[in-house]
């Protein structure tokens, strides 16, 4: 079987760090990007091809070309706020993008995908932590995009074989510790980049969203997961799926949820750097609460993250300083 893997999206911030895990682990990632939102220089482990997931023929020649064994598919549009202001143009990447590099692979023979999801296909939660038995109710169309995706693949399982590993994480965050790619969206929307941006003085300040959540000190609570734990996961998945493993949909998160107002608190320590906090009204589409039950990657998977808060902060930390 082919080591080469085609890895839409991959010159972006999980995608390229999913790239680096594959290498490691002897596999080729062969990238299929249109810098849109990834960044050349993060294409450092294999071949490139620049190209759009809308783009059928684009993707006919990726797979002619190089041929590969399965498909890692990361390249989509993530912003929330920016869903809830141009929901067409998620649907039109996200879901018709998907369908189309779905039929490309399969007119190649390629029949295994992993695909990355996201904790926002579940909305505000019923119980936390959030276990993949939760109420999908998204809230945005951002998470009703990626939903639309996943239904399709089990469909596509169910009636045609095709075989898919839908990972759900939570928050990504962090970089690799030795410097060579880590977070970097323009224009940046999360919190830990902004915070940081905050501490190095490149912004006035931070701003929470929200202080009225029904959580511990009133604002958002998140799962930060450390992105070299999340392409660990994604190359676990990816030997499942290569080994004939049963279609799944598993959570990628720690269990240790983080509010807002506790990030900045431990952004100030890890850097040493006070930097002002203001607060102002939620934005449209943010849950309360975020909390991860993995428990079933880690039965199916034998996955668990290895890095804290503190080794994640430290290594965007580095990064961020660094740029």
């Amino acid at each position: 079987m082919s080591d080469v893997i085609l890895v839409t999206g991959g010159a972006g911030y999980v995608g390229s760090h999913a790239c680096l895990a594959l290498a490691e682990a002897g596999f080729t990632p062969v990238v299929f990007d249109n810098l849109s939102n990834g960044h050349r220089d993060f294409v450092q482990w294999g071949p490139f091809v620049e190209g759009d997931i809308r783009d059928r023929a684009a993707l006919d020649a990726a797979f002619a070309a190089h041929r590969p064994a399965a498909v890692m598919h990361f390249a989509a549009l993530i912003e929330v706020g920016e869903s809830v202001r141009q929901p067409g143009a998620f649907y039109e990447t996200n879901v018709a993008g998907a369908l189309n590099l779905i039929g490309a692979a399969r007119a190649a023979g390629v029949e295994r995908m992993v695909f990355s999801s996201t904790c926002a296909t579940y909305g505000d939660p019923v119980q936390l932590p959030m276990d993949e038995t939760h109420p999908q109710v998204p809230l945005n169309p951002y998470g009703r995009s990626k939903l639309m995706v996943e239904q399709a693949l089990a469909d596509l399982d169910r009636y045609s074989g095709f075989r898919s590993l839908v990972l759900r994480y939570f928050n990504a965050a962090g970089a690799d510790p030795k410097g060579r790619i880590g977070e970097r969206h323009e224009p940046e929307t999360h919190a830990i980049p902004l915070a940081l941006f905050a501490a190095l003085g490149r912004r006035d300040g931070f701003r929470i969203f929200g202080d009225d959540y029904d959580t511990r000190d009133g604002t958002a609570l998140r799962d930060y997961v450390h992105v070299l734990d999340l392409a660990d996961a994604h190359v676990r998945a990816l030997r499942h799926v290569l080994a004939g493993g049963e279609s799944l949909q598993l959570n990628l998160g720690t269990g240790h949820g983080v509010t807002v107002r506790e990030l900045v608190e431990a952004i100030r320590r890890v850097t040493g750097k006070p930097f002002p906090v203001e607060t102002v009204a939620r934005r449209p589409g943010d849950a309360a609460a975020l909390l991860a039950d993995s428990r079933r990657a880690a039965e199916v998977l034998g996955w668990r993250p290895t890095r804290d808060l503190e080794a994640i902060l430290d290594s965007a930390w580095r990064w961020h300083a660094a740029g």
